[in-house]
């Protein structure tokens, strides 16, 4: 899918995943034997539900459709709508991707130091890691993207 249709896909969904109340955080076209499949990734502050899930997939089945209507990116093309959320694989890179994992073990690169530890607090400015039993601040500028760590309890 070309940069200008991933666009004007984006514009279709975006509105209609905000006015349900979630964040688009992921968009993907790609073809699938005849037809193409379109992945949504969304999220939430609190994370999301299956039921939520269904509410994101008929907001952007709808607008899609109502694009169709007007001859929109796939008037003529078969496609299938897969919604879900992102995996905790998911780099953190957005000041509310780290807000939602506060608590969670992090391993992340502060400047070009390495550096894991627990996220103690996101703000619009950056974060607060415990690590080594000391709290360490940087700002988002400073940071490179973050990745939750699995922990087996």
């Amino acid at each position: 899918m070309g940069s200008e249709q991933r666009a004007e896909v984006e514009s279709i969904l975006s509105p209609a995943v905000a006015a349900a109340g979630y964040d688009l955080e992921g968009l993907a076209v790609t073809k699938a034997g005849r037809r193409l499949l379109v992945r949504v990734l969304v999220d939430k502050d609190g994370g999301i539900s299956l039921d939520d899930v269904a509410v994101v997939s008929k907001a952007c089945s709808r607008a899609l459709d109502e694009s169709d209507a007007t001859g929109g990116p796939f008037a003529d093309t078969a496609y299938t709508l897969e919604v879900s959320s992102p995996g905790v694989d998911r780099p953190l890179t957005e000041p509310r991707h780290w807000r939602r994992n506060i608590g969670r073990l992090v391993a992340v690169n502060i400047g070009e130091e390495p550096v894991k530890g627990r996220i103690a607090d996101a703000s619009e400015r950056g974060i607060e890691l415990e690590a080594d039993g000391a709290r360490r601040s940087a700002t988002y500028a400073e940071l490179g993207p973050g990745k939750v760590q699995i922990e087996l309890r």
